[in-house]
């Protein structure tokens, strides 16, 4: 359940602990025709008919690129001292392959000297999303040499930035990449092929291992490399063993796909057979498993709500999702004998359930998978449908109180000996929120998109004000 409104104590936080906002590149930036940018898999996919909510794109987005000075000073006004975007790929390399356009990194050099002016950590991630378009029509993530293409691209953004950036993520949230995109389909590049989603898996996994590689012989030894996994906490409807059973598939499918390899250096065996007539998995070549796994520096954990699972035949009645977008196809390969159930309780605009409890167990999960490595929760946030009252002013109460929710329950973990050291909240601003266009508002900042006016939310000055304190304020503090 949710923590308390107002708890008998105060919650404080450590005095290091970075207080961070998060966006993307595709989701902000727009100018998606200038300085060399090619197109990405993203700019092709919103751009076909019926794939985004009212055929939006990314086109202008939040026009971040033409903005990104105003929207540095704001985030110094609200006292944020951390913040994470995304490189465009195809901003910086535009066919995937080749040297780099320098008026593309000449784009971050100035957003992380600017950044840096007013006292915010940069920190970088390489991949969200947003794969070159000529990478895609050569195969995309289930060919393996898009990861030797990644590594050649993450050396480029290294050795441009590694001097001013010490916080590097390699990948955003590869299980999206691979199964919303190539399973499901709902996702960039709309692809529906289970076998091809397993390959992408494999390959972004050997992405993230080379990339990790080639940035630390284009970087200072001080900077840190980590990567964002969407870990699902996955629970069964009952301790009947037909519903663990499904809770052990999805979790794998979910997680042990990706840490397995990375922290761990195998695959489950249990995933091997539940995929077994959908693959081979003889694309898994001598030494890629050693490749992958790479000594990390941190780990980024991304959450938004848990997911409740059962053996199909379960009768239990009730709707049922899997919280990842309407298709008909699966996102999860090998599992068409679990059902996903909605959990009670409170949602967001998403239709996402509303559990801190879940954020506080994916904490002390991997505080056991990786003892001693540092984590940050790279992604946690809301979407309401936040509106200007007659005044300007735009309330969102409801995300105040998922923000100290959350942030008690990482606080919590700390006190139970998890090493935490950051929060980014998702998102800084209202932005193309992928398939679902610009209808779900993440963001702590209101955009206008008529105009892109930007108007801080009273939960951007409730987060400001527990950033410059160390400390969460009463959920009313903002009002």
């Amino acid at each position: 359940m949710p923590e308390p409104a107002t708890p008998a104590t105060p919650v404080t936080f450590p005095p290091a602990f970075l207080w961070g906002a998060a966006t993307s590149a595709y989701q902000i930036e727009g100018a998606v025709r200038e300085g060399g940018r090619t197109p990405s898999i993203w700019d092709t996919f919103s751009h076909t008919p019926g794939k985004t909510a009212g055929g939006e794109h990314g086109d202008i987005a939040v026009d971040h690129y033409h903005r990104y000075r105003d929207d540095v000073a704001m985030m110094a006004d609200l006292g944020l001292n951390a913040y994470r975007f995304s490189i465009s790929w195809s901003r910086v390399q535009p066919t995937g392959r080749g040297p780099a356009v320098q008026v593309g990194l000449d784009f971050y050099r100035r957003l992380v000297d600017e950044l840096l002016a007013v006292g915010i950590k940069p920190a970088v991630t390489l991949y969200h999303w947003d794969l070159p378009q000529e990478l895609e029509d050569a195969g995309g993530w289930p060919e393996r040499d898009t990861a030797y293409r990644f590594a050649e691209y993450a050396q480029i953004v290294g050795e441009a930035l590694g001097d001013r950036v010490e916080q590097w993520i390699t990948l955003n949230e590869p299980w999206c990449s691979a199964f919303l995109g190539y399973a499901s389909g709902v996702h960039a590049p709309g692809r529906t092929d289970p076998a091809a989603s397993l390959k992408a898996a494999h390959h972004l996994n050997l992405a993230h291992g080379l990339a990790t590689s080639a940035l630390r012989s284009a970087m200072p030894a001080r900077n840190s490399v980590a990567l964002s996994l969407n870990s699902s906490v996955v629970r069964p409807v009952s301790q009947d063993p037909a519903d663990l059973a499904a809770a052990r598939k999805i979790d794998d499918l979910a997680n042990g796909v990706f840490h397995g390899p990375i922290l761990h250096g195998a695959y489950p065996e249990s995933l091997f057979a539940a995929t077994e007539l959908i693959t081979d998995w003889s694309y898994v070549e001598d030494g890629d498993l050693r490749a992958i796994n790479q000594p990390l520096d941190a780990l980024g954990l991304n959450y938004y709500t848990p997911a409740l699972v059962s053996a199909a035949d379960n009768d239990l009645s009730g709707p049922r999702a899997d919280g990842h977008g309407a298709s008909a196809f699966s996102p999860w390969p090998g599992a068409d004998d679990v059902a996903f159930h909605q959990t009670p309780g409170e949602r967001t605009e998403m239709g996402w359930s509303i559990d801190p409890t879940g954020l506080h167990e994916l904490i002390m999960r991997y505080t056991r998978e990786a003892p001693g490595l540092p984590l940050y929760i790279t992604e946690n946030g809301a979407a309401y449908d936040d509106k200007p009252d007659p005044d300007g002013r735009v309330h969102d109460p409801e995300r105040i109180s998922y923000l100290h929710g959350h942030l008690a329950a990482v606080r919590r973990a700390v006190s139970d000996g998890a090493d935490v050291r950051g929060y980014y909240l998702w998102s800084l601003m209202d932005n193309f929120e992928w398939a679902y266009g610009y209808e779900k508002r993440f963001g702590a900042v209101y955009v206008d998109y008529a105009t892109l006016a930007r108007t801080p939310k009273s939960s951007a000055l409730w987060y400001g004000q527990a950033a410059r304190t160390g400390t969460l304020p009463p959920v009313a503090a903002a009002e």
